[in-house]
């Protein structure tokens, strides 16, 4: 005997019409969530694929000098090349000659050794006075720099399709002629002291925001309403003004000639004709950032001690102990959350701040974003840009794991 089916009010199996409604609910969920989910792709996982993309593609010089590489394929390095290398380079320059698009590759090349982009330049324009064989005398005898292997084994170096030698580069470190990795030589190394200033400014920034935060963010959770709210405003007054007007407030204020440094002459701290240096330096950086930062370790910390209760501070006095003590064994260790948020998040933001160092900084200020900037924006060196930049977000994530394996991101409260 077959079962009777229940049908809903339209005369469908209701099987069926819970299928089709649960259909219509899901394709309504996808779609209220697509948007979001194409802003996160195109904002985020594209530019960051892209700029993986970058710093490890190679290919533009391979494709721009094929004969080149192919016949420094057998060449070990040692000495000059023979004779097949040089009339590769010509017949490669020569094309690209006719072509215009030599351009490209003196840029290219001059990232891998200085001194290329006059070697090429200067042979290009002496192309046409070179004759049918003895390449190898006539390019030495155009530059001499054709005769210094070093310049030939910078070239074979840029060879590969895939490389990770802007990695490398913003190390301090090389490939050699034999592939090994080495330093850079000692009057180059820039980089690794541009990341210990990021990470020592990025630690003495958030420790400072700490100091100055903790009082401030215990102040507005124990006063009354009234005159919390009135510090509050005070405290994220900078939100509501632009980041480049306040980095431009504080050159006035950080300048010889400015308010801070006639306060320190009048205080008698230091002679008129003596003022301190708070401009272009390191100092400038930690004042600046340290102001612009701290509502972001007032916040987290103040969500979380507005949750105190007053009277466990209380019980512990009662109980015996001091209010020092008190406050090390009970009140604190109830803060810790907000603390590590507060830390996490301006170490984070200092780490890659661009705007203040760059302003307020000057060149012993500047930080590694800095270098990304200009990599950007003047020297066009967009695969070395996008590898420090890759190296950043991996440091940032190294960071936020280390932090989620010693303390537990679960313990974080924002708010």
């Amino acid at each position: 005997m077959s079962k009777e089916q229940i049908l809903s009010s339209d005369g469908i199996p209701l099987e069926q019409s819970l299928k089709k409604a649960e259909r219509k609910n899901k394709l309504k969920a996808v779609l209220l969530v697509a948007p979001l989910f194409l802003f996160i792709l195109i904002i985020y996982v594209f530019p960051i694929g892209d700029m993986l993309f970058r710093s490890v593609d190679d290919r533009m010089i391979t494709k721009m000098l094929p004969k080149t590489f192919q016949a420094m394929e057998n060449w070990d390095g040692q000495d000059l090349p023979d004779e097949p290398v040089y009339k590769a380079i010509y017949e490669d320059l020569k094309y690209l000659k006719e072509t215009k698009t030599y351009g490209k590759i003196i840029a290219r090349l001059n990232y891998e050794k200085s001194g290329f982009s006059s070697l090429i330049k200067k042979t290009v324009r002496k192309l046409k006075k070179i004759e049918e064989g003895n390449y190898k005398e006539q390019f030495i005898k155009i530059h001499k720099r054709w005769g210094q292997p070093e310049y030939l084994v910078a070239l074979k170096n840029a060879a590969p399709n895939w490389s990770y030698a802007k990695y490398l580069k913003g190390v301090d470190m090389r490939f050699d002629q034999d592939r090994n990795i080495v330093s850079v030589e000692e009057d180059r190394r820039i980089y690794k002291i541009l990341w210990m200033r990021t990470i020592n400014v990025a630690f003495w920034v958030t420790l400072f925001c700490f100091i100055l935060a903790y009082p401030i963010s215990h102040l507005l959770a124990t006063l009354p309403m009234k005159y919390s709210n009135l510090l509050m405003i005070c405290v994220l007054l900078p939100f509501w003004t632009s980041l480049l007007v306040r980095t431009s407030s504080w050159m006035v204020l950080l300048q010889q000639q400015g308010p801070i440094n006639d306060l320190i002459v009048w205080i008698g701290l230091a002679a008129d004709d003596n003022r301190p240096e708070l401009m272009y330096n390191v100092i400038g950086t930690f004042v600046a950032m340290t102001q612009i930062l701290l509502p972001f370790m007032v916040l987290p910390l103040y969500s979380v001690m507005k949750t105190i209760s007053p009277s466990l501070m209380r019980a512990g006095k009662s109980l015996g102990g001091t209010p020092l003590v008190s406050f090390v064994k009970i009140y604190f260790p109830l803060t810790i959350p907000g603390i590590g948020a507060g830390c996490l998040l301006v170490f984070i933001l200092a780490i890659g701040y661009y705007i203040t160092p760059a302003l307020v900084g000057g060149a012993s200020g500047s930080l590694i974003s800095n270098t990304i900037a200009y990599h950007m924006k003047s020297s066009l060196d967009w695969a070395f840009a996008s590898a420090l930049g890759t190296m950043l977000l991996v440091g940032v994530l190294a960071i936020y794991w280390i932090y989620n394996k010693l303390v537990g991101i679960d313990n974080i409260k924002l708010g």
